[in-house]
């Protein structure tokens, strides 16, 4: 019996596939770019894959996007396409800690040499820019430690120089900070966080408003053979349905937390750029148009390390893990003891990921978790 036709739904079918089926002997191609070839490989993308494309593209208001399986992939995409062997790439101390041992570990093995700059640099990163400087990555605000990044400043004396601006936009989920508006060349996000929103997948994107970039990066994608699962763009796709009620509603519980712990007698510091009182906040209040559920806080110096991992774990509804942008509070201790290039804050800093519980339920567990702690040594 033949199945009817005429289905239709507010969802975009998976469509998973490794061998794509063609009209004719002579159409059979390797190529790439489906956009030009049609479909070719299901290692390339199926219809569900780059359906997610077009919507993280039209997102980040740029020319094309490709989709990888994690935001580490997007990172080691970018920069093995964009750099080789003899190249030298700047990249911020505040970066996020895989991006920075891929550079350390891999690019070094493979002849491009990496210099790290202090995040507040601004225009001065002139004076770094060598002859062979390729790249120039940037990400605001920093994982962890909150800098706040003067992206225009960076972008013009990159390209001033012909050297690329490469951005990590995942804090902003592409919609707090237009990065192609700001001077960036090429843009990523892990759609790990925000974008699938539910701690459930592991997605990225590489977006860029170039065509001989975005050539470039299909080509090197193509022979590393790093396919995005349609069932997880499938999620992500899901998740953007709802990606503006869930960064409004994290946006303002965060705003609440971080106002509610920077009046606690227990916190010295708390990096939340939208806050008057974090360094970087005038940067901030410039370039973008809101803010996320991610900031950090410095414990008074008084407090010693076993008593900041025990405020970390006697919190109950916020859990303790890696990742965030999902609807589920986390908490994270830090130690930059022995880390140079970041801030001073040794043992005491401790990363938060709001989620979409009850502000005065999370506010009463970190209170709770507070007092607990607060005459520990």
């Amino acid at each position: 019996m033949q199945v009817p036709q005429g289905f239709r739904s507010l969802v975009t079918p998976i469509y998973r596939g490794s061998t794509t089926l063609f009209s004719a002997a002579a159409a059979v191609t390797d190529d790439w770019d489906q956009y030009a070839a049609g479909y070719t490989y299901g290692l390339y993308g199926t219809p569900t894959t780059l359906e997610l494309a077009g919507r993280i593209c039209e997102l980040e208001q740029g020319y094309r996007t490709i989709i990888t399986p994690g935001g580490q992939g997007a990172i080691s995409l970018i920069n093995l396409a964009l750099l080789r062997a003899g190249d030298h790439v700047l990249v911020p101390e505040s970066i996020y800690g895989p991006n920075r041992k891929f550079a350390n570990d891999v690019l070094r093995r493979f002849g491009v040499e990496t210099s790290f700059y202090s995040p507040d640099i601004a225009g001065a990163i002139a004076k770094l820019i060598q002859s062979n400087t390729r790249l120039i990555w940037c990400e605001s605000p920093g994982s962890i430690t909150m800098e706040v990044q003067d992206v225009p400043a960076i972008a013009e004396a990159a390209h001033a120089a012909g050297v690329l601006l490469v951005i990590d936009n995942t804090w902003s989920a592409g919609v707090h900070f237009d990065a192609f508006a700001h001077g960036a060349d090429v843009t990523m996000q892990a759609l790990t966080k925000y974008v699938g929103g539910h701690s459930d997948l592991l997605l990225g994107s590489v977006t860029t408003k170039d065509r001989s970039i975005y050539e470039r990066l299909g080509a090197t994608h193509q022979l590393l053979g790093c396919a995005a699962s349609p069932d997880d763009c499938s999620l992500a796709l899901r998740g953007m349905k709802t990606l503006a009620v869930r960064l409004e509603k994290i946006e303002a519980s965060a705003l609440s937390i971080a106002r509610w712990l920077a009046e606690r007698a227990e916190v010295e510091h708390v990096l939340h750029p939208a806050l008057a009182s974090c360094p970087g906040h005038e940067l901030w209040k410039r370039d973008f148009t809101g803010s996320a559920g991610v900031f950090s806080i410095v414990l008074k110096s008084s407090f010693s390390k076993p008593q900041v991992l025990a405020l970390v774990n006697a919190l109950q509804l916020f859990k303790i893990g890696y990742s965030w942008g999902g609807v589920t509070s986390l908490a994270v201790a830090y130690d930059f003891t022995d880390y140079k290039g970041r801030a001073s804050y040794q043992h005491r800093i401790v990363r938060l990921n709001i989620g979409l519980e009850e502000v005065d339920d999370l506010i009463n567990d970190l209170a709770r978790a507070l007092e607990l702690v607060k005459d520990l040594r």
